[in-house]
């Protein structure tokens, strides 16, 4: 009989699932703890390509944590509001900003807090003007084409759309769908906004100067449903995250489903380097990041599984194609920079 590793010794003395003994075999990946965790609660990261650095909400802590990626440095944006919130199924937890995205001058936050949406300038990183909502905010993309900030909201099943064009938000707007709205990807120059329907399996595009869905298609997911998305514009392919893996569907054709991938349990969120045609997607269950090459017809090949962390999901990548995964039970980033086989 084989005797036990040090590894597995170690985490059965600890009570860590076995997957924890893989995690600690492997070689450990640089990480940046983040102020007020563990846990510090992770959905929607950003990575802003115009000043350098990576926006992560942190929930629960009541901060906002930006990193400079060139330095390390981490500056905490502090303050903001927190609750006690539950959904049908889940338990209660504290939840607070937890979506950015990044506009012409400003980084728009989404605050589960207090159903907030705000801007902070991308440079100085000073607070601007807020906008409330009627729900509470999920992921949040900001559209060029019409200077609006658009805001998925799954519990009560809208699109909630800020005008940012002026020195104040706009009054919300709301767009009402048929299910629940999960991710999203906005294609510049074409006017389109792209989510899944969580509940439904289902992905929609949405004209953003009319507000109607003007294409929506199958997306294979299966009953857990399709979660994040990513997008290759120049090639016009979209990746939507499943809870086990990714598709890629060809925007060209109707949104024919042209890839598929397998990861491994546990996917919420995903990213896509263009420049480098790579997808992003982590495993939670298998504590994992796949990393994987896509062709121009939209298949998916793996070039790496680089380990990460028991739970850890929701990947961001930065210009030079290092990878941010968020490790919320462990309160930090973990971060996994480009092999030259990439």
């Amino acid at each position: 009989m084989t005797a036990p590793s040090i590894e597995r010794v170690i985490c059965s003395a600890l009570g860590l699932p076995v997957l924890a003994a893989i995690a600690l075999a492997a070689p450990a990946a640089k990480s940046i703890a983040l102020p007020g965790g563990p846990p510090a609660g992770m959905d929607y990261l950003a990575y802003d390509a115009g000043t350098g650095r990576v926006w992560v909400p942190a929930g629960n802590t009541g901060n906002v944590d930006v990193v400079d990626v060139a330095t390390g440095k981490l500056t905490t944006l502090g303050g903001f509001a927190t609750r006690l919130a539950s959904r049908p199924g889940r338990p209660a937890r504290t939840v607070g900003p937890s979506s950015v995205t990044v506009g012409d001058a400003a980084v728009w936050i989404g605050n589960r807090g207090d159903d907030s949406v705000c801007a902070f300038d991308r440079r100085s990183l000073a607070k601007g003007p807020c906008a409330t909502l009627a729900s509470m905010p999920d992921g949040i993309a900001y559209v060029a084409d019409t200077r609006e900030v658009w805001v998925t909201s799954p519990r009560d099943g809208t699109i909630i759309i800020i005008g940012v064009a002026g020195k104040q938000p706009s009054a919300p707007a709301a767009i009402k769908l048929e299910g629940e709205p999960e991710g999203y990807a906005v294609e510049p120059g074409r006017g389109l906004f792209y989510t899944n329907l969580e509940d439904r399996d289902r992905t929609l595009a949405i004209d953003v100067k009319t507000r109607k869905v003007v294409a929506n298609w199958p997306t294979g997911c299966g009953s857990d449903g399709p979660r994040g998305l990513a997008l290759d514009a120049q090639r016009r392919l979209l990746f939507a995250a499943c809870t086990d893996g990714a598709v890629s569907f060809d925007l060209g054709k109707s949104g024919k489903a042209v890839g598929r991938i397998a990861t491994g349990g546990g996917v919420d969120n995903l990213d896509y380097h263009a420049g480098k045609r790579l997808l992003y997607v982590a495993s939670a269950r298998d504590g994992k990041l796949t990393v994987a090459r896509v062709a121009d017809g939209g298949a998916m090949t793996r070039v790496a599984s680089p380990a990460t962390a028991s739970g850890a999901r929701n990947p961001v990548v930065d210009g030079s194609g290092t990878a941010y995964v968020a490790d919320s039970a462990g309160g930090r980033l973990i971060v996994i920079k480009p092999e030259p086989s990439w």
